[in-house]
Parts: C-alpha cells; sequence; structure tokens
C-alpha cells in the first residue's frame, strides 16, 4: 500500500525559511523543556487511540509530521532528500540508518509511512517505555532484546522475511549497537543486507545527521537542543545485496553524506 503524502511532494523536502518560531519557545528562553513537554502532551494523546485500538497507518504519519513541525518551531530545520528512491521502488525494502538520536526515531513514520508500508526493528526497552511503548505496540515491530545476538538474529531474520515477503511490509533497521553522533563504520553491522538477501529485496541506504537534538545523559532521550545544526535525512539508490561489496556500499553511502554536511 502506497500513500500519497501531503508533506513532501517532490524529492526534496526542506523546512520554509519563514516556519513561525514558536512564541513559547522564545518565553521559555529556548531551553529544551518547551519541546519535551510538549511532546510528551502529544504522545500521551495518541496513546489514548494507541490503546483503544484506533491508532492506525494514517494517524502514525499524521503524528510524526506534527512532531516535526514542532521541533521546526523551536528553531530545527530539515533537508530530507532522495525521497524518490522511497516512492519509485514499488517492492518492500530494507532500510539500513545510521542511528544518531532520539529525533529519527520520531520522525522517520513521517518521511517513510507517508510512500510505503514498513516496521521498525526496535529494542525491547522501547516499547516497555510509559507512554510511547503503547503506541510502538500498535506498528507491530520487530523487537529485540540487545542481550543475545544469536536469538536477536534469528527474530530479525525470521520476522523480517515474513513482513517482507508475506504482508508486503518494508523493513527499517539500525545495524549499530546504539546510538551515537560519531559514525563508526566498524559498528555498522550487516544484518540488514542479509535480511534483504533472504527475503530477495533490496536495501536502501539511508543517512541522517541528527545532532540538533544531542543524546543526554542519564536519559538519552533528554538531551540538549543545538538549534544552529541543520536536520538531515538522505536516502540513496537501492543496492542489490547480491551484489559485490553491498555492505560496503551502504556504509559509504552514509560516510560521504556525513562528510559532505560537515
Amino acid at each position: 500500500m502506497f500513500y500519497s503524502s501531503p508533506y513532501i511532494n517532490g524529492n526534496i523536502y526542506t523546512t520554509s525559511e519563514d516556519f513561525p518560531h514558536s512564541i513559547i519557545d522564545k518565553l521559555t528562553f529556548k531551553t529544551r523543556w518547551y519541546l519535551f513537554i510538549k511532546l510528551a502532551f502529544k504522545i500521551a494523546h495518541y496513546r489514548k487511540f494507541a490503546l483503544a485500538g484506533k491508532y492506525d497507518d494514517e494517524m502514525w504519519i499524521k503524528s510524526s509530521w506534527e512532531a516535526i513541525e514542532l521541533i521546526e518551531s523551536v528553531g530545527g530545520r530539515f533537508h530530507i532528500s532522495g525521497v524518490d528512491h522511497l516512492k519509485n521502488h514499488i517492492e518492500p525494502v530494507v532500510i539500513v540508518a545510521n542511528h544518531m538520536s532520539t529525533l529519527e526515531t520520531i520522525v522517520f513514520p513521517g518521511i517513510i509511512a507517508s510512500f510505503r508500508n514498513v516496521t521498525f526493528v526496535i529494542k525491547d526497552s522501547i516499547v516497555n517505555m510509559p507512554l510511547f511503548g503503547e503506541i510502538m505496540k500498535t506498528r507491530n515491530p520487530i523487537i529485540v532484546g540487545r542481550k543475545n545476538p544469536r536469538e536477536d538474529l534469528k527474530t530479525v531474520l525470521n520476522s523480517g522475511i515474513s513482513a517482507l515477503t508475506e504482508f508486503d511490509t518494508s523493513v527499517l533497521l539500525f545495524p549499530q549497537s546504539t546510538r551515537s553522533e560519531k559514525f563508526d563504520p566498524s559498528s555498522f553491522n550487516s544484518l540488514g543486507i542479509k535480511l534483504a538477501a533472504k527475503a530477495g529485496v533490496k536495501v536502501i541506504p539511508c543517512a541522517l545527521k541528527t545532532d540538533f537534538w544531542s543524546n543526554g545523559w542519564p536519559i538519552k532521550e533528554f538531551g540538549k537542543l543545538h538549534r544552529e545544526r541543520t536536520i538531515y535525512f538522505e536516502f540513496g539508490e537501492p543496492i542489490d545485496p547480491a551484489e559485490k561489496n553491498s555492505h560496503k556500499k551502504a556504509i559509504d553511502f552514509i560516510v560521504s553524506s556525513l562528510e559532505k554536511w560537515g
């Protein structure tokens, strides 16, 4: 199933230069708290629909774009490119991306699910979160524990192949072991390539730079905002996992994009 996005019409989405800045954000001295409190209220609102079994794909896209617009209202500037690769490749795919912050988890649905069915590979800690967890449960995610790599591999391959081949659903995964503002190619495993090869589908690499919202400590979700940093997402051309050096091609795409963005 494909959706017609009212938010992204072409190959590129860029935040408007005259996007209005929230007055409340200004009144709270541009601290991070307005964004976090407002997001918490939005999540609580949509959690009610999730608990009632009414949180569907269209609501997932809508709520994600509300989060994007909220981030824009506190100074976030998005540059999303390569969207045609999502729109023009009809078959389900495996999407592999570097993982930098909480931001991409929230905004990816608004971008990807606008054009194709998709599910995420996520840690079990996410579905156990007090508010956001109930929402994610409705999306039929592929859940891993990150404690037993062998079991996680079996879960991703079995559930991923089923999603791709039986339910015409693309799979998004972050092959890094954890979120990091620095991309380490050696930590970017080949699970996405393996899944795509076994399912007979292609891989779309996605490079992202989301250090606008840094990782916090001790709670990663509550990091500082760096309003001077542009938020980048770029989707690459589909890669055949049977190609020689297909894993390296995905890594090279991410590395070159990050270098381009500085």
